[in-house]
């Protein structure tokens, strides 16, 4: 894995920093129900064909775009291409998925899985699709919930709230109900969703063909991904959701979409429908600069070193990359994305930006009395909070990288601890052990001694004393110079890592445990609690923390766009959304200027036997070469392509759309340029990597020979 240095570029021209608060045409994750005239009329001027109420209509008696989109467990989108349930998504998504399916004799990662009948379809247990079938605007009722709680002396909280309403609207609709607090309770929105549950996995390219670049090429470009994966929904034998059962037919849809193999240009209109999970769109310039110079500079250096520990092992032995990769993989997404946020907050100039912003949120607050009484202050008290919290916060942030999620045992002991609490609930601690289980199988403990003496060596240099534990202090004093001699008394000598008492421990009886609760190793991971940390951020000055403020934040801001009839999107919360742009290239660093499109011959120029992200199988290689050879080849089109729609996580598999609202692509990642839109998007540097949808097919056609599912999708 090669590192990583922080950007120190010039930023941007003022002018670009200080743009106002005004959405720009490849900004925005629109609500979908909420296409205004003004949206609709410059989406139409963007080269769109439809109208709105072909994107989104909730009309019993017809269908449009919406009712072919989907959401993967609210962690992907995905959508329709068949008249028989067939889901395509990304394969990033359905890595989880496959890698459980996977075993030392069927390595379906490494070397793809193709159900070449209907009967090799895999179930997916525990997997869920939903479709969105309405959003109501339930604003005035939830306010009215709130006010007779109050009225009446009582408390009302939000999860409370929630759950009265999406079970009023769940038991009349028959439908699953979501209810979406937007912009900080400003509005509410209650989406109403079908829920399918019986879903296998149909197709599954090798990580070689789907993830070519690995995490090198991760959020980079130009890629070269062929990052696409197919199931299939299926229904009881009356069409209607129901559990797994192998009398089950393939789903009838309402909707799907349709492919085209037309292509597209540089400058063409592009939309991208799916469920995006988290933005942050609102955040006070105080937010910025505490999660650009705090936050994540600590969770970053410590994600970076436990990837490159897992990384030597996975190289080092094949045992170890199976049984990690699915691990190795959400670790490396999650720092890579955070560590280019970092670089991009400090490139754009975020934080200043937001601040020359915020001059105008306070000159339209100082213009009203009613307004300075309620928010008057706020800005200074988002400053001055932000700052008496940080030393707390970094601390908070290194315990949490090192003592809970440092090596697995970590929240194994967590679970021991809630078991210790609980002897007598002999059902209770069975599934606690029954869950232990699954956890142990799916550890090297060689990998994990390595990790875990990171992780108390990094504690130990970063965390304040006065946060340890008595327990901790005492083997600090004892092997403080001698880091070998602590890990051989504490790791090798724990029963945690002792593999045949690990199988008597899972077979113990709640009070014979307790023996258990005296070994060093299980003292030392558990002894201090994240009460600790909390605690003395809480007891911080101030009567209200972060979150209350950047709740205030959030609803001032609101307020002050629709009192200016300025048009705006809330945050991302993985409710459907919209976003259209165009296909654009865009000038990344030091005025290079990048093409919007690579072609699958790009995936031969990288070709490196030597490593393991940029090898490629004989036979895909081979295949390349006859098609795509420096004498000539007859692959038409891309492999990868560039828009500028707005896109977060939850986005990966979104469809891609034309004017005409057919498949053009997958959504599947984002520039290293865009990796500050969680909370900022900078205009012409924001861009979404997609797979061509013609280079899918002609994957599915020439490599995996798939010819049922190209005769199912008419192709």
């Amino acid at each position: 894995m090669r590192s990583r240095s922080i950007l120190r570029i010039v930023p941007l021209l003022a002018a670009v920093l200080l743009r106002s608060f005004t959405a720009y045409a490849d900004e925005g994750m629109w609500m979908v129900h909420a296409i205004s005239k003004a949206l609709e009329a410059d989406m139409k001027a963007k080269g769109l064909k439809l109208n709105a109420n072909e994107i989104y209509n909730a009309d019993a008696e017809g269908t449009s775009l919406k009712d072919a989109v989907l959401s993967l467990d609210f962690g992907c989108s995905g959508s329709i291409i068949s008249d028989n349930g067939l889901v395509i998504t990304n394969h990033h998504c359905a890595y989880s998925d496959v890698h459980s399916l996977s075993t030392p004799e069927h390595n379906y990662l490494e070397d793809g899985f193709w159900a070449m009948t209907s009967k090799d379809e895999k179930p997916i247990r525990g997997k869920a699709i939903y479709f969105l079938k309405r959003v109501l605007d339930v604003t005035d009722e939830v306010e009215e919930m709130y006010a007779e709680a109050e009225r009446s002396g009582q408390t009302l909280g939000s999860r409370r709230a929630s759950y009265l309403i999406e079970k009023k609207y769940s038991e009349s609709t028959g439908l699953e109900a979501s209810l979406s607090s937007m912009w900080s309770g400003s509005k509410y929105y209650l989406a109403l969703y079908e829920v399918y549950t019986d879903i296998r996995l149909v197709a599954a390219p090798p990580v070689s063909i789907s993830a070519y670049g690995g995490d090198i090429d991760n959020w980079e470009w130009p890629q070269h991904k062929c990052d696409f994966a197919l199931y299939r929904i299926y229904t009881g034998p009356d069409g209607k959701p129901a559990d797994y059962s192998p009398d089950n037919v393939p789903l009838k849809p309402a909707r799907k979409l349709e492919i085209s193999l037309d292509g597209y240009k540089q400058g063409d209109f592009a939309m991208v429908m799916g469920y995006p999970g988290r933005t942050d769109r609102y955040a006070s310039a105080a937010k910025i600069s505490y999660l650009e110079n705090v936050q994540y500079p600590v969770s970053n250096v410590i994600r970076a070193d436990q990837m490159a520990i897992v990384n030597a092992w996975m190289n080092a032995d094949p045992e170890v990359r199976l049984k990690y990769s699915d691990y190795y993989f959400s670790l490396s997404n999650v720092q890579e994305n955070n560590e280019g946020m970092v670089q991009c907050l400090t490139r754009f100039g975020v934080a200043d930006g937001r601040r020359g912003q915020e001059k105008e949120l306070q000159a339209w607050i100082d213009a009203d009395p009613a307004r300075r009484e309620k928010w008057g202050g706020l800005l200074q008290e988002l400053d001055s909070k932000y700052a008496a919290i940080s030393e707390a916060e970094a601390n908070l942030v290194c315990y949490r990288e090192t003592m809970v999620r440092g090596t697995r045992l970590g929240v194994i002991g967590t679970r021991l601890k809630s078991i210790h609490s609980a002897l007598s609930d002999s059902k209770r601690v069975k599934q606690m052990q029954l869950t232990d289980a699954a956890q142990y199988a799916e550890m090297d403990l060689r990998v994990e001694r390595d990790l875990f003496r990171y992780a108390a060596m990094t504690y130990y240099t970063n965390v304040d004393s006065c946060y340890w534990g008595p327990f901790q202090k005492e083997l600090f004093e004892l092997y403080k110079d001698d880091m070998e001699a602590f890990c051989a008394n504490t790791w090798d000598k724990s029963w945690m890592t002792d593999e045949k008492r690990i199988v008597e421990f899972l077979t113990m009886e709640g009070p014979e445990m307790e023996p258990l609760y005296d070994d060093a190793l299980y003292k030392f991971l558990t002894e201090v609690a994240v009460s600790v940390f909390n605690d003395t951020i809480a007891a911080t000055p101030g009567d209200r923390t972060v979150s209350q403020l950047g709740s205030e934040y959030t609803r001032a801001l609101y307020n002050m766009r629709l009192d200016k009839d300025i048009s705006q999107y809330p945050d991302a919360n993985s409710t459907m959304r919209i976003t259209y742009g165009t296909v654009s290239g865009y000038e990344p660093r030091d005025g290079v200027w990048c093409s919007w499109h690579s072609t699958p011959a790009g995936i031969l120029e990288k070709y490196d036997p030597d490593s393991y992200d940029f090898n490629l199988k004989p036979d895909w290689k081979a295949l390349l070469e006859e098609h795509c050879g420096r004498s000539g080849g007859d692959m038409y089109f891309d492999a990868n392509f560039l828009t500028d729609n707005d896109i977060t996580g939850g986005n990966s598999g979104s469809p891609v759309l034309d004017a005409q609202g057919r498949l053009i692509g997958l959504a599947f990642d984002g520039n290293k340029e865009s990796l500050a839109s969680d909370v900022s998007s900078v205009p012409g540097y924001n861009m979404c990597v997609n797979v061509d949808i013609r280079f899918v097919i002609w994957t599915l056609r020439n490599y995996a020979h798939m010819d049922r599912i190209l005769d199912e999708i008419g192709l």
